[in-house]
């Protein structure tokens, strides 16, 4: 193994051109920590958030990246070994200490997911922090259940078709939305039962099809069409705020009894590892693996991509996940 690796850094917010590839140095083994040979990682909102500044706690230079899927490449400390696959995800990665946009990666054991799976990297790449979200805001953030109605809103996103999926999977009935009328089919191809185009008031469509309004809703579009998402859903149903696609999570002047209908209960999912169980994960694997699931991969790119890439993700011209393969 060379003392190098390559890596994609970030100096200080910018457009998709501030990432730049470079040779760093590869990380050095740390007691209790896992260094990980990256095969693929998935792209998430909050990279694009960190890359125009809007993120918290971040100090530059810094390689993004909240989650990655690899092989342990040194673990002392551990009860890993190397060899072994696995994921790793969330706490300050790609903010606090460089994270999985890189050939190599150190991460606190705590993090880390071991799997076991023969799916090819850009299909576990993709999953990490897009199942961690969906399958947590649908638990703890919902507590969906069997036979319940669930409104997605920002449905063609890589939490919103991943939502989809496992939400039917819980035999849920799902309604979801898209902006764009000709990514409907992509949401009906998704499993989802009734799709909408979202014109930013969906309320008197989505009370056609459940006159009461809906039992859950997952909102992905953040405030500009949390009102509306809240109209839309019944007296005593949940409402949970978990994206900001919009870029937008502040509520002007929030008066509570204005804002909140008569009934609706509000919450919020920001969930970590520990959300997403090993068996949990390994339970999803396999059923990606029978056909059971499906992975809602839009593109796969390379590390010389990563602009492409990021450019794609901000200007939302994805229906799904955008995976950067790394080759070594």
């Amino acid at each position: 193994m060379t003392d190098t690796m390559k890596a994609i850094v970030l100096d200080g917010p910018g457009p998709p051109e501030a990432l730049h590839i470079r040779h760093l140095p590869i990380p050095a083994e740390r007691h209790g920590w896992v260094r990980i040979r990256v095969e693929a990682f998935g792209l998430n909102r909050s990279e694009l958030h960190t890359r125009l500044g809007l993120a918290e706690g971040v100090t530059f230079p810094r390689v993004l990246g909240i989650e990655c899927a690899g092989t342990v490449d040194a673990a002392p400390g551990t009860d890993l070994t190397p060899g072994q696959k696995v994921v790793a995800m969330m706490g300050g990665m790609g903010r606090r200490f460089d994270g999985g946009y890189a050939q190599y990666t150190l991460v606190p054991s705590s993090q880390i997911i071991p799997i076991d799976t023969d799916l090819d990297w850009e299909t576990v790449g993709a999953l990490p922090e897009m199942l961690q979200t969906s399958y947590g805001s649908l638990t703890k953030g919902l507590d969906a259940q069997p036979g319940q109605t669930l409104l997605i809103r920002g449905g063609t996103s890589s939490i919103g078709m991943a939502t989809a999926s496992l939400a039917k999977d819980m035999g849920l009935t799902v309604i979801s939305t898209t902006r764009r009328p000709e990514r409907t089919q992509a949401l009906v191809d998704a499993g989802v039962d009734h799709a909408i185009v979202d014109s930013g008031e969906i309320v008197d469509e989505v009370r056609k099809i459940v006159p009461d309004g809906v039992d859950i809703a997952l909102e992905l579009v953040g405030t500009p069409t949390l009102p509306d998402t809240l109209q839309a859903t019944r007296v005593h149903g949940v409402v949970c705020f978990t994206g900001m696609l919009s870029n937008q999570w502040i509520v002007d002047k929030f008066y509570p009894n204005a804002y909140i209908p008569s009934g609706v209960r509000l919450t919020a999912y920001s969930g970590d590892s520990a959300d997403l169980p090993q068996p949990v994960l390994q339970h999803y694997l396999e059923a990606i693996a029978d056909g059971h699931i499906n992975v809602p991969i839009h593109h796969v790119y390379t590390l010389d991509q990563i602009q492409q890439a990021h450019s794609d993700m901000e200007n939302n011209h994805a229906t799904g996940k955008l995976v950067v393969r790394v080759d070594h």
